[in-house]
């Protein structure tokens, strides 16, 4: 059994708080930012009023976003942790070339 872990998240600036595998802590903190940046997104736009309806309409574009990608069998999600992983990989290796000059 793996362990849960709480963790505080703000979305639309209201805190959260959210139970996670302690493994799945990244994946969790990537839907977070996903959901808020959308949310955002929404409200700029001015079309829709009231966080619930932002929320509603947020959920059903992430949703229909997910049915295309799905139905073609590409996991996104696996290929951002991937990206991110080799980002921290080189941003790492560029640090230690800046530390010999």
């Amino acid at each position: 059994m793996s362990e849960i872990k709480q963790l505080d998240v703000t979305i639309m600036g209201r805190e959260f708080r959210v139970a996670c595998p302690v493994e799945e802590e990244t994946t969790l903190l990537q839907a977070v930012a996903l959901l808020d940046e959308k949310m955002h997104e929404i409200r700029g736009s001015g079309k829709v009023i009231g966080i619930e309806k932002i929320a509603i309409m947020a959920a059903l574009n992430i949703a229909h976003e997910y049915l295309h990608v799905d139905a073609g069998g590409f996991d996104i999600a696996a290929y951002k942790r991937r990206i991110d992983r080799i980002n921290q990989v080189a941003d790492a290796a560029l640090q230690e070339q800046s530390e010999l000059f």
